[in-house]
């Protein structure tokens, strides 16, 4: 779904998305004068709000250069909440600055995921050491895949998928981790991947009848495949355990140069009651930090 323009108004008129995008950019200026100081944890506060709690996905600022320490530091500092996918060896920097890993590495990967009943009984193990793992540090989901269909109709995909996750959650409920699936398009990024499709991935949801397996509700993917955004979230949130966010198309910085007007579905996500994070998993075409800042501005509703 894309929405032209926001209502919400200041005494200096509507904020529109070119004005969102051109305040963005002047906080970003300052923050990018002396890198090494912002790395250091001297930048400003970005969120104000907060309503919607955001995190990263690695990649987002990987060109700028930064260690984990230094990022940690930074994200500390901008007022985020953590990021997506760290690594063992990088969740005590987290902790140190307050983050939270906010999803972690769980069982299956995109092409080869628990649709594929051969390899259950090592994905059931992979459940139990990672779900052990996340809930020593206290961390609240941990990711899983469908895997592709590699000639497994939906049907049996979906029971495949069921057969495993029946046992996964209970681990997960005695641990009060979350397993999410990952929604993934099958169009232009992932051909082949089975749970390409919000109805699928729902209806496996219902199947597992448990409240620690939800989706991971990637909307770059989703705009993708099949857009209405919005109500499909409204009507779905029950399910949704996760958020991630890109550009579309290209997978790029959530600016004017792509089609989701990122802060009406972060009002959506706000209005639900949501409490889970949204985390950022694009690309930047730009300055890294610069190109965060606007992100976490369009998304801080």
């Amino acid at each position: 779904m894309s929405t032209t323009q926001s209502h919400t108004r200041t005494g200096a008129g509507p904020l529109t998305r070119r004005r969102m995008i051109a305040t963005a950019a002047t906080g970003a200026a300052s923050l990018l004068t002396g890198l090494p100081q912002i790395a250091l944890g001297q930048n400003e506060k970005v969120v104000e709000k907060g309503r919607i709690k955001q995190a990263i996905c690695g990649g987002c600022l990987r060109k700028a250069g930064l260690s984990m320490e230094q990022t940690a530091s930074l994200l500390a500092g901008m007022g985020l909440s953590g990021m997506d996918f760290a690594g063992r060896g990088d969740w005590p920097i987290l902790k140190k600055y307050g983050l939270t890993a906010t999803l972690v590495a769980g069982a299956g990967s995109i092409k080869n995921g628990l649709n594929n009943k051969s390899m259950h009984a090592k994905f059931l193990d992979d459940f139990k050491s990672n779900i052990r793992a996340a809930a020593e540090y206290q961390w609240p989901g941990v990711i899983t895949m469908a895997g592709d269909r590699a000639g497994i109709s939906d049907e049996e995909g979906i029971d495949n998928c069921h057969t495993i996750l029946k046992e996964a959650v209970k681990i997960a409920e005695d641990a009060g981790v979350t397993i999410c699936m990952e929604l993934l398009n099958s169009k232009v990024d992932h051909p082949g991947y089975m749970c390409d499709k919000s109805d699928w991935g729902f209806a496996l949801c219902r199947r597992v009848n448990s409240p620690r397996f939800k989706m991971l509700y990637d909307i770059y993917h989703m705009q993708i495949m099949e857009g209405d955004l919005i109500a499909t979230i409204r009507e779905n949130i029950k399910h949704i355990g996760h958020f991630h966010t890109a550009g579309v198309p290209g997978r790029h910085e959530l600016d004017e140069n792509q089609e989701i007007y990122y802060p009406a579905v972060m009002r959506a996500i706000a209005e639900t009651g949501y409490q889970g994070f949204v985390a950022h998993e694009y690309t930047p075409l730009r300055d890294p930090v610069p190109s965060l800042v606007q992100a976490v501005k369009a998304c801080d509703v």
